[in-house]
């Protein structure tokens, strides 16, 4: 089972803060948001297909391409700013 969470303005947009992906994992991250694309809808497919959006495996910063195993957490969330 892979675990996404949600933060920020993406858990708003998608009205939920986690979704669970029943999934033996050995993906990328972009083929594991495709397939919860999916399953979400368009919303979702557009909002995922915004090159700035951040995510992290297991609390550390991934890239897209960067593979995801069974049991991983997955935190996806926007660009941060600060002043």
């Amino acid at each position: 089972m892979i675990q996404l969470v949600f933060f920020a303005s993406v858990r708003e947009q998608l009205g939920r803060s986690e979704y669970q992906v029943a999934h033996c994992g050995g993906i990328t991250v972009d083929e594991l948001l495709t397939l919860v694309a999916q399953e979400l809808g368009e919303n979702a497919a557009n909002l995922f297909a915004d090159a700035n959006l951040l995510v992290a495996i297991n609390q550390e910063m991934a890239a897209r391409t960067d593979k995801v195993n069974d049991s991983d957490e997955v935190a996806v969330f926007p660009p941060v700013t600060g002043g």
